[in-house]
């Protein structure tokens, strides 16, 4: 992973860490919308303009790829780049809750 990749992605906001975490199966901005929705329990409603700004942005940034279309929504999936920055990302989740689980005890 190169230098730009780790600057920008590492550590991810709540909205590339979500497009990742939904799109380990092909799917389309909307639809994303709607599973972070769901996932969430409407505590995290991502808009339109940093959804697609954010799909546009990590597609160049190779963490994305375009898969096909379908009734003309763009549907995509996550690279092997974009699952290695998702795992960094699950990794400093899980220290953070287990460091601020050790201090609360």
């Amino acid at each position: 992973m190169d230098a730009h990749i780790r600057k920008v992605y590492v550590p991810m906001t709540e909205t590339g860490f979500y497009i990742l975490l939904c799109l380990q199966e092909p799917n389309h901005g909307y639809g994303i919308v709607q599973r972070v929705k769901e996932i969430t329990e409407g505590e995290i409603v991502l808009s339109p303009g940093t959804m697609y700004g954010s799909l546009s942005k990590m597609e160049k940034d190779g963490l994305i790829r375009f898969v096909r279309e379908e009734e003309k929504r763009k549907i995509y999936r996550i690279t092997d780049l974009g699952d290695v920055v998702l795992q960094l990302e699950l990794k400093r989740i899980q220290r953070l809750y287990r460091n601020a689980k050790e201090m609360s005890q």
